[in-house]
């Protein structure tokens, strides 16, 4: 049994997932309920697809509206760039960026969790502490576990019992947040905006039909309730009748900080998401981030539990997640910074910003660096190696037609090699067979798009992770690659 300490969106996913591999867990959160403010407001396709394996992609779908994209604003309000995202389908098999209230999220969590025989969560119960070997205090008495996960954010209790400290990437910055419920502003917001201003850097998002939220940067010497006494100006160039009929729901100010921990694991005491790392939002990947945690580590813990693995394969886990989170934390520091820097010209700003935003919008995120599962990318042979794979539609319906098969209802919760005009190399049909993977021949009509996507990438097949992430590659009449796996 492995113990998840935190009930919020990670621990939760984490917690689905292993129940996907047959891993039961316990979860423990010293709140009876879900916490009623809103923090996370985005999800990317990459994320959603994480939910949809943890089996909750309806719930998601039902809670989450499209956005178009974001928009750069000068202090006038002009605009400076425009990024669009796809509100249909993106190559992750979702919409390329959801907004959803936290809230709901965690009520559509909980559900699937007690619908789970194989996960027990247990709330109002506070861990005071966790020792090396597993053994987790709570007010309860002693828990003993085969692995320990701290999901219980950035005051975790985990991280302080694995002698972690945090590595600062960028200085600290506290924003004012409101969130407001009525009427939407006047002109179009199916954008997310952000305000490119020296003198009040900002940001405006519609998270639900009528739920509204901005965010000011707080500078020294203002406190929340200065900005509070003029939220009806601050909010006005969206709203332009101030607040209006509209109801405030909060206000409060947040400390946004850029840190990863600079330890993630102690023998089978780990820890993921807030607990390891801490994001600005001004990417819109902190949540995210602590899912793709989830999605890494599930498996291999499962894999080490079943005796399929040894303890090293969770090494793996800080070397693969760790350099991808500071990749994101470093690009959302540098983009908050560029919008409030007084020494930039507003050109500079649009530019080295647009250049940022567009690497995350693209989809596309930095690939896992070295590992114990995925080599170094020295050529453009071994590219496919640490991405991941494409999750396109399994039927020859349109990208944005609701319901359609995706691919991994056929990769199912393990490995799987997708090949194409063939069962594969034999080295990686051997190395598939002993990580007990699924086969798909992508000659298929099913499977068309798939077999492109090979195609294009010079490639005769491809063995991918339960996290979709391409391990091993055969390229077209070469010998396999990154066949140095066997330990997994």
């Amino acid at each position: 049994m492995i113990v998840i300490v935190g009930a919020g969106p990670v621990g939760l996913v984490l917690a689905l997932l292993l129940a996907r591999q047959g891993v039961r867990s316990t979860v423990l959160d010293r709140q009876d309920a879900v916490y009623p403010l809103p923090r996370a407001v985005h999800l990317d396709d990459e994320c959603a697809r994480i939910l949809q394996n943890a089996g909750v992609a309806a719930g998601f779908a039902r809670i989450s509206r499209p956005a178009a994209g974001l928009r750069l604003l000068d202090a006038r309000h002009r605009p400076l760039a425009e990024f669009r995202r796809s509100q249909a389908v993106g190559v992750h098999g979702h919409p390329q960026a959801g907004l959803f209230d936290q809230p709901e999220l965690e009520a559509v969590l909980r559900e699937a969790v007690s619908a789970s025989p194989l996960i027990s969560l247990r709330l109002g119960t506070e861990v005071t502490g966790v020792d090396a070997s597993g053994r987790v205090h709570c007010g309860t008495g002693v828990l003993e576990a085969d692995a320990v996960v701290g999901c219980d954010g950035a005051g975790s209790v985990v991280r302080r019992a694995l002698g972690a400290r945090w590595r600062t990437l960028a200085g600290d910055q506290t924003w004012f947040v409101t969130d407001l419920l009525g009427e939407p502003p006047v002109r179009d917001q199916d954008f997310v905006e952000q305000i490119c201003d020296p003198r009040r850097p900002a940001t405006y998002l519609r998270v639900g039909e009528r739920r509204l939220r901005w965010e000011f940067r707080l500078w020294p010497g203002e406190t929340p309730g200065d900005l509070t006494a003029r939220l009806g100006g601050l909010v006005d160039p969206w709203t332009h009748d101030g607040v209006g009929e509209r109801q405030v729901l909060r206000t409060a100010a947040y400390t946004f900080r850029a840190v990863v921990a600079d330890r993630w694991r102690r023998g089978r005491v780990l820890i993921a998401g807030d607990a390891a790392h801490l994001t600005p939002p001004f990417i819109g990947q902190g949540l995210g981030s602590g899912l793709r945690d989830a999605a890494n580590l599930s498996w291999k813990l499962a894999r080490v539990l079943r005796g399929q693995a040894g303890d090293d394969l969770l090494d793996t886990y800080q070397s693969e997640r760790a350099p991808h989170a500071t990749a994101l934390i470093r690009l959302a520091a540098l983009a908050g910074g560029l919008m409030a820097s007084p020494a930039a010209p507003l050109a500079g700003i649009a530019g080295r910003s647009a250049r940022l935003t567009g690497r995350i919008l693209a989809g596309t995120g930095p690939p896992l660096r070295a590992g114990a599962l995925t080599p170094p990318r020295r050529s453009r042979r071994t590219s496919l190696v640490g991405s991941l794979v494409p999750q396109f539609p399994t039927t020859e319906t349109t990208m944005d037609e609701e319901n359609h098969p995706r691919l991994d209802d056929l990769l199912g919760p393990g490995f799987a090699l997708l090949t194409r005009g063939g069962p594969g190399p034999a080295g990686l049909r051997d190395l598939a067979a002993r990580l007990g993977a699924v086969v798909l021949d992508t000659d298929a009509p099913e499977l068309t798009r798939v077999h492109h996507w090979l195609i294009d990438n010079a490639t005769d097949a491809a063995l991918v992770r339960p996290d979709r992430v391409v391990v091993a590659t055969a390229p077209a009449r070469g010998a396999a690659r990154n066949l140095g796996v066997m330990s997994v």
